[in-house]
């Protein structure tokens, strides 16, 4: 009996074949972006190259050859009608002669042979065998093609009723080039073309190869220098974005840095000053609370200072990336935060925006650069203008004041971290501005106001 089949072979075995196949086919395909390349540019190339020797082998090449040997084959025919119309040999003799002369046939005349084998030898090509389908056709009698015996002329031997004919003619006239001249052409072109595509992209692969490199260094931590952009755009702009990456991830480590660096300084004054606090308070005895309320007032205020500083430092040191981008009306936006600051106090603060404008940002982090930057204004101005207009590919968003203004020389450095304008602040705010700023892959400028005061100009682009 057959045992039955296994019905997990059937349900496997597809899957393992799939496996087998795709493990294979990882084997034969190179591991390199260059070889890869290279095969998909060469496989197209050697099917183009097929087709086109194909179609014109196939198709003008037998053409002209059935052309010639139907040309050759009714010379022969109509020879041997007129010399068996003529069968005196003073008349034979003169038809084989002008038949030389007029149409490049040499006939002799073997009188009392017979063929010994029909047919053709082969040679490379379609001409043979339409040679010896013309003769079959036209004269049906037995005939032999001989096409080795003298590379320059072809033989033809006919069987007569008395003899052998046969007729030698030029090889030119059947056939039109050799094979291996259109093979050759093909061959040689497509290696010509190759090499040229494989000097292009092993220079397109150096610059993968160049920011790989750079990219792996990077990751282990060692400072490299920006790394040039070439090749093709694409490749140009991972370049320029890898740049961008390096050197925000650079700017995050150096502010980060200075953060930590700040708050065991900042921190220092107000922690000395509670510990002298708690030194001085008496230890012994009988203490009324009224002697202790002013203490304990600056040791309040000294702890309200703390939280204040710590809480400006997380702040920083989030950077509100967890939140999701989404499209944001900036009229809307703008409006919002203007009546957020007559809520704190602004006096004159107005809103120009000639047109529905939408960005993709982070809603509440983009809300805090322009209610920081608004409140800076509030501070040192009298009136305020938000505005917003669109510029090429990008959204720039101006806040105007006519107040004192910075001076040019230390519009950079204000947007380090503890670099404060006034008494109490932590420095944090145009820092924190400029981070998400930059992590939306915008700019933040301070410029001279027509105004008389500060211009911060944003740069969101699209």
């Amino acid at each position: 009996m057959t045992p039955p089949p296994d019905p997990l072979s059937s349900v496997h075995g597809p899957s393992m074949g799939a496996r087998h196949l795709d493990r294979l086919v990882r084997r034969v395909l190179p591991r390199s972006l260059l070889g890869r390349m290279l095969l998909i540019g060469f496989i197209p190339l050697l099917v183009t190259q097929g087709i086109s020797l194909e179609l014109f082998y196939g198709n003008y090449l037998k053409i002209v050859s059935r052309r010639l040997s139907a040309g050759v084959v009714n010379n022969i025919a109509m020879t041997i009608d007129v010399m068996e119309r003529y069968p005196a040999p003073s008349d034979r003799a003169w038809i084989l002669r002008d038949v030389h002369e007029r149409a490049q046939l040499h006939m002799s005349w073997r009188e009392g042979d017979s063929l010994q084998r029909v047919g053709s030898n082969h040679v490379l090509g379609p001409v043979d065998d339409d040679l010896v389908r013309d003769l079959r056709v036209a004269l049906g009698r037995p005939a032999f093609v001989d096409w080795k015996s003298d590379r320059r002329i072809v033989s033809v031997f006919i069987q007569m009723p008395d003899g052998v004919l046969r007729v030698d003619t030029p090889r030119k006239r059947l056939d039109v080039a050799p094979v291996w001249l259109f093979v050759a052409w093909a061959t040689g072109s497509a290696l010509v073309l190759f090499c040229i595509a494989a000097f292009f992209m092993r220079n397109q692969v150096r610059a993968i190869r160049r920011l790989a490199r750079a990219a792996e260094l990077f990751g282990l931590g060692r400072d490299i220098d920006p790394i040039h952009p070439e090749g093709a755009q694409e490749i140009r702009k991972a370049a320029v974005a890898f740049n961008r990456m390096r050197d925000r991830i650079f700017r995050f480590v150096e502010q980060r840095t200075s953060v930590l660096a700040g708050v065991s300084h900042d921190l220092r004054t107000p922690l000395t000053r509670l510990r002298l606090t708690l030194a001085m308070m008496p230890r012994q005895g009988q203490v009324r609370a009224e002697d202790l309320q002013p203490d304990i007032e600056d040791m309040v205020a000294d702890i309200g200072e703390m939280e204040h500083m710590i809480e400006g430092y997380l702040s920083f040191a989030r950077g509100e990336g967890a939140e999701v981008p989404s499209m944001v009306d900036v009229g809307e936006l703008l409006t919002e935060v203007a009546v957020a600051a007559r809520r704190a106090g602004a006096g004159d603060i107005s809103v120009h925006v000639a047109r529905p404008l939408g960005i993709v940002v982070r809603l509440a982090a983009f809300r805090r650069v322009l209610s920081n930057i608004v409140e800076n204004a509030r501070r040192h101005a009298n009136r305020i203008w938000l505005s917003a207009r669109k510029k090429r590919n990008a959204t720039v968003i101006y806040v105007d004041d006519d107040g004192c203004g910075i001076d040019e020389s230390r519009r950079e450095s204000v947007f380090r971290p503890f670099e404060s304008g006034r008494d109490g602040g932590t420095g944090l705010g145009l820092a924190i501005a400029r981070d998400i700023i930059h992590a939306h892959g915008g700019e933040i400028r301070l410029e001279s106001s027509p105004s008389g005061g500060l211009r911060v100009r944003i740069i969101i682009p699209d």
